[in-house]
């Protein structure tokens, strides 16, 4: 939508080395497990606990280029800790919030590492290395089906669209299953994309827009009314499928470096973001013919590798996580339309892998083994970090968050997923209650079951 982790410095971007590994499974020297990471470095620790090499520098005006776009000297960071222990200025304030939170569940399977997940209509899907897409039911949390293939690759990002799940495989395919609800929850496996028989025309034709990827799948987005599904790959490019057919539309070169994460907003625009340390912004024209999207902006990310992508409901705030542990964020102008810096995050002491937008929130996870909620204010979008969750002994490599799936009145919040290099899949309850309700929160880190299967 995996091996650990060494993240290169930001200055090392000119380096030829492949952006992606493989490594050798320990219990078997003659078979090579296809390990998948977002645009991983070849020079990797050995295990979790290695210390990674650096820590975010600080940002300071002599290491800003000048001629960035739409960015201010020294970007802001918004980073604040709201800790419920200690008490603050404004908790005499009516509107003052305290935030707790807890696991409520943390499952552990023998699938290997977990690298992808998405929800959708009160179930939740995680992929693993095992080649296994794993079904959980909410709000139990309860595995109620699973999906496997005979392809030997691992699950690297899933979608879920109007009952059709799409999931890449290392293998650079693309599957796809249709949910039913005819009393239990089924899945049917009903194509895998590129069709055979479409590569091999497209092959022999010579067209320069090749059915498969050359390089791994790191990211799929969907963009419903328009019929499409965009898939981004470590060969820098991102394909077209028409979801109709499930046809190859149009191939985008879309970066110099291997292209990291997707997303898509309602309106159609496309945002890829790849090791080049950039953001591009891509539309779609439809009387452009072959190749209808045009590139209309790039935004620089500070010299750091973009490994994530995350945008807001209304499209308002695109968020990007780099290997130097910063989100950076861009708003969009009411008037203009255009996307102009906001400022960074400062949290993370590694990596940002994934992050997921729901609501005023933020969540990042990162490959310090921890994941951070982040809280929005609407009126100057100024952020605060409200909880650290903390649990994982790896990278977290896939978030999700959603709504709190049972309402209490005087409180908001949300549900978080997470799936980690360790294996472990964890679910995270977040509580934003107001002063008069504090007594009613829940115990931090407080884990009602631990699942071993």
């Amino acid at each position: 939508m995996a091996s650990p982790i060494d993240l290169e410095p930001p200055n090392s971007l000119s380096s030829s080395a492949p952006s992606f590994a493989i490594r050798p499974d320990n219990n078997n020297n003659n078979h090579l497990n296809n390990s998948f990471l977002r645009s991983l470095s070849t020079k990797e620790p050995l295990n979790f606990s290695e210390q990674l090499p650096y820590s975010p520098p600080r940002l300071s005006t002599s290491a800003l280029p000048s001629n960035t776009y739409s960015q201010p000297s020294t970007p802001r960071l918004s980073f604040t800790l709201n800790n419920p222990s200690t008490k603050s200025v404004d908790e005499d304030h009516p509107d003052f919030h305290q935030t707790s939170y807890r696991c409520i569940s943390s499952v552990l399977k023998k699938d290997g590492q977990i690298l992808s997940v998405a929800v959708s209509n009160g179930l939740v899907y995680t992929g693993s290395q095992a080649n296994l897409i794993r079904v959980w039911k909410l709000p139990e949390f309860t595995e109620c089906d699973h999906l496997k293939t005979r392809a030997s690759s691992m699950v690297v990002s899933l979608q879920v669209s109007n009952d059709m799940i799409y999931a890449a495989y290392g293998d650079c395919k693309i599957r796809v299953w249709r949910r039913t609800w005819e009393g239990v929850i089924k899945h049917v496996r009903v194509a895998t994309i590129p069709k055979v028989g479409s590569y091999v025309r497209s092959y022999i034709s010579g067209r320069d827009k090749m059915m498969k990827h050359m390089g791994p799948i790191s990211s799929l987005a969907i963009n419903i009314s328009d019929d499409i599904l965009y898939s981004a790959s470590l060969d820098r490019t991102v394909k077209v499928w028409r979801i109709s057919d499930l046809k190859c539309i149009e191939t985008i070169q879309a970066h110099n470096d291997p292209i990291n994460d997707i997303v898509v907003g309602d309106d159609g625009v496309l945002y890829t973001a790849s090791d080049d340390a950039t953001v591009r912004v891509w539309r779609r024209n439809f009387c452009s013919g072959d190749r209808p999207h045009s590139l209309t902006v790039t935004l620089p990310a500070k010299c750091s590798p973009v490994k994530t992508l995350a945008l807001t409901t209304d499209g308002g705030v695109l968020y990007g996580g780099c290997s130097d542990g910063y989100i950076h964020y861009w708003l969009k102008g009411w008037f203009s339309g255009q996307l102009q810096y906001g400022g960074a995050l400062l949290g993370h002491t590694h990596a940002v892998m994934c992050l997921a937008s729901m609501a005023n929130y933020l969540v990042s996870g990162s490959a310090d083994s921890t994941c951070r909620v982040w809280f929005r204010e609407q009126q100057d979008c100024q952020h605060v970090c409200v909880a650290i969750l903390q649990g994982h002994r790896g990278p977290i490599r896939c978030v999700a968050a959603f709504p709190r799936l049972v309402n209490e009145e005087n409180e908001d919040g949300c549900t978080v997923c997470t799936g980690s290099l360790d294996g472990v899949l964890k679910m995270w309850r977040v509580r934003r209650t107001s002063i008069s309700d504090k007594g009613k929160g829940s115990s931090q880190n407080a884990c009602e079951y631990f699942e071993i299967a």
